[in-house]
C-alpha cells in the first residue's frame, strides 16, 4: 500500500519550483519508491498486490491544485504501467482515488486557514460532495482490505473513484 501524499495549495503561476520539487519528491518518488522495493521480491514469490492511493485530483480538474494534481495525475499513470508490465508476473495493481476524506489533516487545513469558521467552512466543503458529507477514513480502508483481498482477484490496473458521486455526478 502506498499512501505518499502532501498537498499544496496553488496554480502553475503561483506554484514555487521549490514547492513542484517536494510534492513530486513525496507523491510521486514516494510512490516509485514503494513498488521499486518490492516489485522483484514480488515476482520471485509468485506475486502479490501493490495498491496505490491517488486522488480524484488526478483524474478531474481541482482549482488551484495544480502541483497535486499533476503528482496524483501520474500516481494513476503507475498504476496502470505497473498493472500491465507485471500482470504475467501474477502482481495486481489499483489505485483508489478518493475525494474529500474527514482525517485530521482536512481539520488541520481549516484551522489554518479559515480560523474561527473551521465548522462554517467543514460544513461547506462536506455538501459540496454529491452525497453531502466527506468520507471517513474506515470507508477507505474498507476499500483498501477488498482490493488487497482474494476477492479482488479479477481486478488490476483500475482507479477506483471513492468520491461520494463526485466525479459522476457533479453539476
Amino acid at each position: 500500500m502506498n499512501n505518499a501524499g502532501v498537498s499544496h495549495i496553488g496554480t502553475v503561476e503561483s506554484t514555487t519550483e521549490a514547492d513542484f520539487d517536494r510534492l513530486f519528491r513525496v507523491n510521486v518518488k514516494g510512490v516509485y519508491n514503494g513498488i521499486h522495493a518490492c516489485i522483484g521480491h514480488m515476482k520471485t514469490s509468485g506475486g502479490g498486490v501493490i495498491l496505490n492511493m491517488a486522488s480524484i485530483a488526478g483524474s478531474t480538474a481541482l482549482a488551484d491544485r495544480f502541483a497535486y494534481s499533476m503528482t496524483k495525475g501520474a500516481v494513476i499513470a503507475m498504476t496502470y504501467s505497473v498493472a500491465k508490465d507485471y500482470v504475467q508476473h501474477n502482481i495486481r495493481c489499483n489505485c483508489i482515488s478518493p475525494a474529500r476524506v474527514h482525517t485530521p489533516f482536512v481539520d488541520d487545513y481549516l484551522h489554518q486557514n479559515y480560523p474561527g469558521r473551521e465548522k462554517e467552512m467543514y460544513e461547506k466543503l462536506a455538501k459540496s460532495q454529491p452525497i453531502g458529507r466527506m468520507g471517513e477514513p474506515v470507508e477507505v480502508a474498507s476499500l483498501t482490505l477488498f482490493l488487497c483481498s482474494d476477492e479482488a482477484s479479477f481486478i488490476t490496473g483500475v482507479d477506483y473513484p471513492l468520491d461520494g458521486g463526485f466525479f459522476n455526478l457533479r453539476g
